[in-house]
């Protein structure tokens, strides 16, 4: 005889894979997060958020192509129309009001289209970050400027913000607020590999030194 799963397993299955990928997440394990979301997704087909959070893991670890195709598959299963809409501009060959404020204030600054693209980039995962929470946008033309001087300073960039603050026409305690929200939200460092577009990056130095410290370490305690 056959043996079928009960009537709610593939749903605990699901659930805890779900939940094994956020705490990899949240510890920026992100090859095992994005197993578990896969996992998790495989289990129980009809859940939206294990895809989304699939797409999320992918574009923390960088790999963009894959969170939009997982952001697909979480648009065919989503049910929420409002939400749905949000993820579908994603998709759009068309600015929204922030990128279209990014551009232009970019250009007034002189930015470096490298520097721009990375900041587009950076807007497409916080948008993903926020999953299907609500998103207000009242002011563009704010997270514009926010996402400029972000990609600056990620960039080591020279640039202060009350020169983007003066750009975008915001203000300086505006400018912080909403900056350190999205440091927050993304876990964004110095020289961040996600949006780092220089050849050689400063943290690999700080890395391979802490790596040789370790193995001086051990050599020592070696008998």
């Amino acid at each position: 005889m056959a043996v079928t799963n009960a009537p709610g397993e593939s749903e605990w299955k699901a659930a805890a894979l779900n939940e094994t990928g956020l705490k990899a997440f949240a510890n920026w394990e992100m090859d095992k997060a994005i197993e578990s979301f896969k996992q998790a997704a495989e289990t129980d087909t009809s859940n939206p958020e294990y895809y989304l959070n699939l797409a999320r893991a992918y574009a923390r670890s960088g790999n963009y192509p894959d969170a939009m195709r997982s952001l697909g598959s979480y648009l065919q299963v989503e049910k929420n129309e409002e939400v749905a809409e949000r993820f579908e501009w994603l998709f759009s060959s068309t600015f929204d009001k922030v990128e279209s404020s990014l551009m232009e204030g970019t250009q007034q600054l002189d930015l470096p289209m490298q520097l721009v693209s990375r900041a587009i980039r950076m807007w497409l995962e916080y948008r993903l970050t926020v999953g299907r929470q609500p998103l207000h946008i009242q002011e563009p033309d704010l997270w514009a400027a926010s996402l400029t001087y972000l990609i600056c300073k990620i960039n080591l960039y020279d640039i202060d913000r009350v020169e983007v603050a003066s750009a975008y026409r915001v203000s300086l305690n505006d400018l912080k607020s909403t900056c350190n929200l999205i440091v927050k939200s993304l876990d964004l460092i110095p020289a961040d590999y996600r949006y780092f577009t220089g050849d050689e990056n400063p943290l690999d130095k700080v890395f391979e030194a802490a790596q040789q410290l370790e193995s001086f370490y051990q050599d020592m305690e070696e008998d």
